[in-house]
């Protein structure tokens, strides 16, 4: 068929019925932004089967559809009579010769070179078919031993030690580091434990590696998805040698255990398809009572680049934000507590709004995320540069766009407003509970109240949740009638929509991924009046949500008519705005978090 004459991906789905018109335009909305393919965003938003997509393909390109769950398919395959690094770095599948031709299953028909190439590489003629991405990867592990042998969380059960250190090692080694950080790479145990560790954590979609000294013991934990999992438990023995090579690669001293230190590691990490990546990790170490504990926090660029889009914004909220970013002057504020995304959310917003035509200059402490074309300062207090110094000097630099890291106390807060106020936007963080919340703590911070009022054009609010793996959900008939109580969900909402529950296995969570919820607040006459006479937090919250603002649990309880996540996981996120739960309601969800930790 003629590449002109080829029927578009979303024409046949929707033909076949596996979307709908309304899907198609919102995936392509999507996409765009995200800088995706269709059938790929449309996978990822759960709206069509990885496998609907694959058969698609197949008929726009004329090729042959294998479905990978038949056996009979799977025993043919030879997966010998590729080379292991074609297999793992392309992802494709040998299912023997035909009529002269070897048959090659491939997720992508658009990668001719990769034909080209797997014919150069065999002297033989090729004919591609097709079979979902996932579908191969499971085969390409189950025939190989796959690097995510854990399934969705990307975790092996298999001890770390077993895998990595020679349980011959000397017991001495917390006596003798440096006979095990000094030596080569693939002869010294530790250091290949340590990489384990660093490798898995990032292929697994951990955003944080734990490694907690107990009494008789050294705690690994990743943090996936904003929830702690154990992953293993190493000798006590091994803890200074495992904490000395942290320490070595991140650049600390490492004879100094009395004080806090930190540092950063930049290490190539193998990724899935055979390619590394650098990937940045900022280090904390601590002393604690029994050694130092160590935090490692995996700082991944794709992840403050998803598009505005992808970050879990509602159309509505969509458009405001769109909105107020674009404006000349004034602060836009995002708040919530640590780990609540609004690091990404704000370089989201300068990814957009960072082109020639614009100068942008940010003050952080520390710089998690360097971007080309933004004049990115690192607060160093220890030799006075401070986030109001540098504040100060950068309103000699003649910017557009100014970034503070975070409003911490009165100097910076009064610094900022200023150059709000003389022409600049400024974006910056506040830690409070919702969006109503800022203004109040602005003028306990002790700036006036007048200023607070004219500078402010928005605050954002916001919380992370974990959104349900589109593969393994569920239709829940009968969801806890509390929690529904909770978000607000009636009747009425049961009878429209459908809602779903995590289904949980011996690797998968029943989550994968995360999204924002939000509570977006305008300013307006009324807000901006209120916060000139210092009016409590209730009458601002009352005069934002008649203004239009929908509360955090507003915002979770549309994501979860949407299929998106559940009841238990809004419940679990988003205790605020003065919601509150019976002793009952509280033992229920502390049961729900403790299941999903420990899943």
């Amino acid at each position: 068929m003629a590449v002109g004459n080829r029927k578009k991906i979303g024409q046949i789905l929707i033909s076949s019925g596996d979307i709908t018109t309304d899907q198609l335009k919102t995936a392509l909305g999507m996409a765009k932004g995200a800088g995706k393919r269709i059938g790929e965003m449309l996978v990822e938003a759960g709206m069509c089967e990885e496998d609907a997509v694959a058969k698609a393909l197949a008929k726009q390109f004329s090729m042959r559809y294998i479905d990978l769950s038949d056996q009979e398919v799977v025993d043919r395959i030879d997966i010998a009579s590729l080379p292991k690094d074609l297999v793992r770095k392309h992802m494709i599948l040998p299912l023997g010769k035909e009529n002269g031709k070897v048959q090659v299953i491939i997720h992508d028909p658009r990668n001719i070179e990769l034909i080209d190439m797997v014919q150069f590489r065999l002297s033989a003629k090729v004919e591609p078919s097709i079979a979902s991405r996932s579908s191969i990867k499971a085969i390409i592990d189950a025939k190989l031993g796959g690097a995510d042998g854990g399934g969705g969380s990307g975790l092996s059960r298999e001890s770390l030690i077993s895998a990595s250190i020679d349980k011959s090692l000397d017991k001495s080694v917390d006596r003798s580091v440096d006979s095990s950080i000094d030596q080569a790479a693939e002869s010294a145990p530790i250091i290949r434990l340590v990489e384990k560790i660093v490798v898995e954590a990032v292929t697994g979609r951990a955003s944080d590696i734990h490694v907690e000294p107990m009494a008789d013991r050294v705690r690994l934990r990743y943090r996936i998805d904003g929830v702690c999992v154990e992953r293993d438990n190493l000798p006590k023995r091994m803890q200074n040698a495992v904490l000395a090579r942290f320490k070595l690669m991140s650049n600390m001293n490492i004879a100094e255990k009395r004080v806090p230190q930190d540092g950063r590691i930049k290490m190539p990490v193998p990724q899935e398809d055979g390619t590394t990546q650098n990937v940045d990790f900022r280090v904390s170490a601590c002393p604690a009572y029994h050694g130092e504990s160590m935090v490692l926090r995996i700082l991944r660029p794709d992840s403050v680049r998803i598009g505005l889009v992808n970050l879990g914004f509602e159309q509505d909220y969509l458009g405001i934000f769109n909105r107020i970013i674009r404006r000349p002057n004034g602060i836009f504020l995002v708040t919530g507590p640590t780990g609540s995304g609004k690091t990404t959310t704000l370089y989201s917003a300068l990814d957009v709004l960072n082109r020639p035509d614009k100068k942008i200059i940010t003050a952080e402490d520390p710089i998690e995320y360097a971007f080309t074309g933004i004049n990115q300062c690192q607060v160093r207090e220890g030799i006075g540069l401070t986030f109001s110094n540098i504040l100060r000097a950068m309103l000699r630099q003649a910017p557009n766009i100014i970034l503070v890291g975070e409003i911490r106390d009165k100097e910076v807060g009064e610094v900022a407003i200023q150059a709000a106020l003389t022409g600049h936007l400024v974006f910056s963080t506040l830690h409070t509970n919702d969006a109503p919340s800022a203004m109040t703590r602005l003028t306990d911070m002790g700036i006036k109240p007048f200023l607070v009022a004219s500078s402010i054009q928005a605050v954002l609010a916001q919380r992370l949740i974990r959104i349900l793996d589109h593969k393994t959900k569920q239709p829940d008939d009968n969801p806890d009638p509390k929690f529904l109580r909770l978000v607000g969900i009636t009747p009425e909402d049961r009878a429209r929509n459908t809602i779903y529950k995590a289904v949980p296995t011996a690797d998968n969570p029943g989550y994968k991924g995360r999204q924002g919820i939000f509570e977006l607040m305008e300013m307006n006459a009324e807000l901006r009046d209120l916060a000139f006479k210092c009016a409590p937090l209730n009458r601002l919250r009352e005069a934002a949500l008649a203004g239009g603002m929908r509360p955090l649990l507003g915002d979770g309880k549309l994501k979860i008519l949407k299929g998106t996540t559940t009841p238990a996981e809004i419940a679990r996120v988003a205790q605020v705005a003065g919601v509150t739960m019976g002793a009952d309601e509280s033992e229920e969800q502390e049961e729900a978090e403790i299941e999903a930790s420990s899943a």
